[in-house]
């Protein structure tokens, strides 16, 4: 088994701060950005954009349906579009503009979505978006993306705005632990490999990928070699490192902060099921709403962490 440095957990900055922060950046260099705001600008951090471009920034109020309509027009005039909300808000009251007004015509609009998954904390369920990876994977043509960290966060903001087409980009609220070194390249619609592994497959998402990278530290110790991938394009999914994966380790584990019904690792085990068959367990949220707590106390009450995951990669190797 090969030799592996252990994960050292450092936090960085919140993915929603990162994409504030990239966003300002990006539109220094590209005068076609604009920002659609539905009154959430301090959380969702575009109020940097606002400051710094105040008249290429659209405050539409507490209207995020009208906020995605007007971003799809403003795509439609040759503009590139980010409009930001929570995503609990902008994918449930703006869904039918995001169905007919983006989705179908293939506008260049891109979604972001902050204070998604249940470490919000305190806000609780109403402000919660467990369900953003089923809603905006269902948009035809959508690319979703979920970076684990401040660093994926920035490179995700920099390939939206050259990529042509709508992008849905999930962001957090807390600090998010540090998976990346400065200057890292990515490829959008390919998987990273963080760590090699030969017993077991921990596939993670967000939050997810530095519990899934502590996990394997924990492997180790009893001997078990985990592969760890970090799934940050939900949609399209890399239907080949999952099934390389499968048929080299023989079992995965998909975590998510998400719910498990039909988030990605749904998607994981339909790549699966058409490419390379393999036992599968899942770590998320199980069919339920969760209730009002620190970011902390909810991810460990909803077994989100390293030891279950861990748990998780054992029971699904005694299924090979």
């Amino acid at each position: 088994m090969a030799t592996v440095t252990p994960y050292e957990l450092k936090y960085g900055a919140a993915t929603r701060e990162a994409f504030g922060r990239a966003l300002v950046e990006a539109a220094k260099k590209n005068p076609d950005i604009v920002v659609c705001d539905a009154d959430l600008s301090k959380s969702t951090m575009v109020h940097y954009f606002a400051q710094e471009f105040p008249d290429r920034f659209f405050s539409c109020g507490i209207a995020e349906a009208n906020m995605v309509a007007l971003g799809a027009g403003l795509a439609m005039a040759g503009k590139i579009p980010f409009v930001a909300s929570f995503s609990a808000f902008v994918l449930t009251k703006g869904f039918e503009q995001l169905r007919t007004t983006v989705a179908y015509p293939g506008v260049n609009v891109k979604v972001i979505g902050t204070h998604s998954g249940i470490s919000i904390g305190e806000d609780g369920p109403s402000q919660m978006s467990i369900e953003d990876f089923a809603l905006a994977g269902a948009l035809p043509g959508f690319w979703v993306l979920s970076p684990a960290d401040e660093v994926a966060m920035r490179a995700a903001v920099a390939w939206a705005v050259a990529h042509q087409g709508p992008v849905f980009i999930r962001a957090g609220r807390p600090k998010a632990p540090l998976v990346y070194e400065a200057g890292t390249a990515f490829e959008f619609g390919k998987a990273m490999q963080l760590r090699p592994g030969t017993d077991v497959t921990l596939v993670g998402t967000g939050l997810l990928v530095a519990e899934c990278l502590k996990a394997a530290d924990l492997l180790a110790g009893e001997g078990v070699s985990a592969r760890v991938l970090d799934i940050h394009t939900i949609k399209p999914l890399d239907d080949e490192a999952l099934a390389k994966a499968a048929r080299e380790t023989g079992a995965l584990v998909v975590a998510e902060e998400h719910l498990v019904d039909s988030g990605l690792g749904a998607r994981v085990a339909q790549a699966l099921a058409r490419h390379a068959p393999a036992p599968v367990e899942f770590i998320g949220v199980e069919n339920r709403y969760a209730e009002s707590g620190t970011p902390d106390g909810l991810l460990d009450h909803y077994g989100l962490r390293a030891p279950q995951v861990a748990e998780a990669a054992r029971k699904a190797i005694a299924r090979k």
